[in-house]
């Protein structure tokens, strides 16, 4: 490859799983360079996001990457903040996540799902300006210069969608143990039951 040439993976985009009639909209920060290349969410090898889906009950049978399109079947979308993919989020500019935000408000107020689930605090976190700024959205802050995010429903909603947020599941992510991410994959599990 030359030194000025892109890697084959960066034009690549990802399907959203998205049907009408999805009660939960779950929200990815950027496909992976794994994601990209075999075109499906969530691909990388050491995230155990499709393992904690399955153990929360969230899903009702183990599932793996490769079984993404099968996700409306539980009521359940997929799509990604960033449709471009990376090797890690540190490469995304600011102005991806304002004009992320614009097309994944319309694909909410599109689908209207009743839980909206970011899967990352720093996604959240990244996302509180355009989401303080862009209405239908309504989010109180708990004070200071922002709020304190943490896991769970967050006092937002858009287009009347609550807002939930869950710890990244990607083997990088140290700050959250695997028995902590289960705990918030499990509280969504239990509000995604009382849709039905």
């Amino acid at each position: 490859m030359k030194k000025d040439s892109k890697p084959a993976w960066e034009d690549l985009r990802l399907v959203d799983r998205i049907e009408p009639g999805v009660r939960v909209l779950l929200i990815g920060i950027n496909p992976g360079v794994m994601s990209a290349t075999t075109g499906h969410h969530f691909a990388g090898p050491t995230n155990r996001f499709w393992r904690l889906l399955y153990e929360s009950g969230i899903v009702p049978e183990p599932v793996t990457h490769l079984d993404d399109d099968r996700l409306p079947q539980w009521g359940i979308g997929m799509t990604n903040l960033i449709a471009r993919p990376s090797p890690g989020i540190d490469v995304l500019k600011p102005i991806e996540y304002i004009e992320g935000w614009r097309i994944l408000e319309k694909k909410i107020e599109r689908f209207r799902p009743k839980i909206v689930a970011f899967v990352g605090v720093t996604m959240y976190r990244a996302l509180w300006k355009v989401l303080t700024q862009t209405p239908p959205v309504s989010p109180k802050p708990t004070g200071g210069g922002g709020p304190v995010i943490k896991p769970g429903f967050q006092k937002a909603t858009v287009h009347g969608a609550r807002l939930f947020v869950l710890p990244n599941p990607s083997g990088r992510n140290a700050h959250f143990s695997y028995d902590d991410m289960l705990a918030s994959f499990r509280e969504l599990a239990k509000a995604v039951r009382r849709l039905r």
